[in-house]
């Protein structure tokens, strides 16, 4: 009886120890997501600029009004959509919302725009939604984001 509990406890702590390692690996996207971000760069013939973060921007019209910070209080006109050109999400007349309680690709990315600027968002997942990924944005989603830098609130 004595090495038949040992037996149950070792295999318990066995199964659970297997089942939170495999619980807490997460997939590294980053190698993959680089590879979509170029290949769609190239592919429309884009010109974009990388951060040291991995982010992608292309500015096409710069802006002349204030330039946020990434703590401002914004109002952005956007479209979000994958590589594949499905929209997720948009807002033509612009939401307002602090840079600092969104995703860290806009919090990055957003202020290198200034007032009135308009460009895109090339955002790798880890500075999305990451692994986990939120209302129809599947888990390691590369997202783009044209954008309209309305106001800076």
């Amino acid at each position: 009886m004595k090495y038949l509990l040992s037996a149950i406890f070792a295999m318990t702590l066995f199964v659970s120890c297997s089942s939170s390692d495999k619980d807490s690996k997460k997939t590294d996207y980053t190698v993959e997501n680089e590879k979509e971000i170029t290949d769609y760069i190239a592919k429309n013939k884009l010109t974009a600029t990388r951060t040291a973060s991995g982010l992608y921007y292309i500015i096409n019209e710069p802006g002349t009004g204030a330039q946020p910070t990434a703590t401002s209080n914004v109002t952005v006109a956007y479209r979000g959509y994958f590589t594949n050109g499905q929209i997720f999400d948009q807002s033509a007349q612009g939401i307002s919302f602090p840079l600092n309680k969104v995703i860290q690709g806009w919090t990055e990315g957003i202020p290198l725009f200034k007032e009135g600027g308009k460009g895109a968002l090339l955002i790798p997942s880890h500075l999305g939604y990451g692994n986990s990924g939120t209302n129809g944005i599947p888990g390691g989603a590369v997202l783009i984001f044209d954008i309209n830098l309305l106001k800076v609130n």
